[in-house]
């Protein structure tokens, strides 16, 4: 049998039209003509913490600081200095410390204090003065140290967190404090505490309780807290408008988020203490 070509003109006319009812196949059934499959997305933001994978809190503000900016000081604490501004050194002191002679601290090149009022008992609950404090706050103001205040918290509800922070306030009498008043709550390892097993969302409502209590009476409130706490218990979103005083024991700290004030010796010395005592900057 005798084969005949197709013209080349013909075949693409054809083709053409094939193409095109194709096409109008799928807009009659409203459904968009196949395309290429789409490229992947790029993968979530995460940050490690131990053994964890963490994706960021959406809207915390995260670790503003300079790592290149930290430093030593020729006594071996930690100094901060970014764009000619030096962070300020401190310590935090409690009954542990025993007597403090304040005029030496001063002369060792410490700038602020912040200083146990009191605490709740882990067992019972109840409220107590540290037996320290007054004599502190006179060491301390008379030495011209700035001075800030903390509470080492056992609440287990906002309620009693409230109580914490109205305990505070007879304490100081209206004293002024240019450093803040720190909810500085705590678990209590390998004891049978009040506080075990207090979930994250309480904790937060805690904090903010004693924070907004503290801040209307015209303090300046702060929270106290670990990585483990920062990370995993806290919801730090819902305390920014409060200082965040972070405990991160390093020489330069790599909390993702954002932090007022940095704990970052409980080894330190200093003239005028016997033994160790907290270091601290003041960002």
């Amino acid at each position: 049998m005798e084969n005949k070509r197709i013209p080349l003109s013909l075949a693409i006319s054809i083709a053409a039209l094939i193409v095109s009812g194709i096409a109008l196949v799928f807009a009659l059934r409203g459904n968009p003509a196949p395309e290429a499959f789409p490229e992947p997305e790029d993968e979530p933001v995460t940050f490690r913490f131990g053994d964890k994978v963490l994706t960021p809190l959406e809207g915390m503000p995260l670790n503003p600081y300079d790592q290149e900016a930290f430093g030593l000081d020729e006594k071996g604490r930690i100094t901060y200095t970014k764009d000619g501004r030096t962070a300020k050194t401190g310590i935090d002191v409690s009954t542990h410390q025993k007597e403090i002679d304040w005029t030496a601290v001063a002369a060792d090149g410490i700038d602020f204090a912040i200083l146990r009022l009191g605490h709740r008992g882990y067992t019972q609950g109840g409220l107590f003065l540290d037996e320290t404090f007054e004599q502190n706050l006179k060491g301390a103001l008379d030495a011209g140290l700035e001075v800030g205040v903390y509470f080492f918290s056992q609440a287990v509800t906002p309620d009693e967190a409230r109580q914490e922070a109205d305990y505070i306030l007879s304490v100081l009498d209206r004293q002024e404090l240019p450093f803040p008043v720190a909810f500085d709550w705590e678990s209590i390892p390998g004891a049978d505490a009040r506080t075990d097993g207090l979930d994250g969302e309480t904790l937060t409502r805690c904090a903010a309780a004693f924070c907004q209590r503290i801040e209307d009476a015209g303090y300046r409130a702060a929270v106290y807290f670990n990585q483990t706490q920062g990370y995993l218990h806290y919801d730090l979103r819902e305390l920014t408008d409060y200082d965040l005083w972070l405990a991160e024991y390093d020489a330069v700290p790599d909390f993702y988020y954002h932090f007022d004030l940095w704990q970052y010796s409980h080894t330190g010395r200093v003239d005028g203490i016997q033994g160790d005592v907290d270091l601290d900057l003041a960002f």
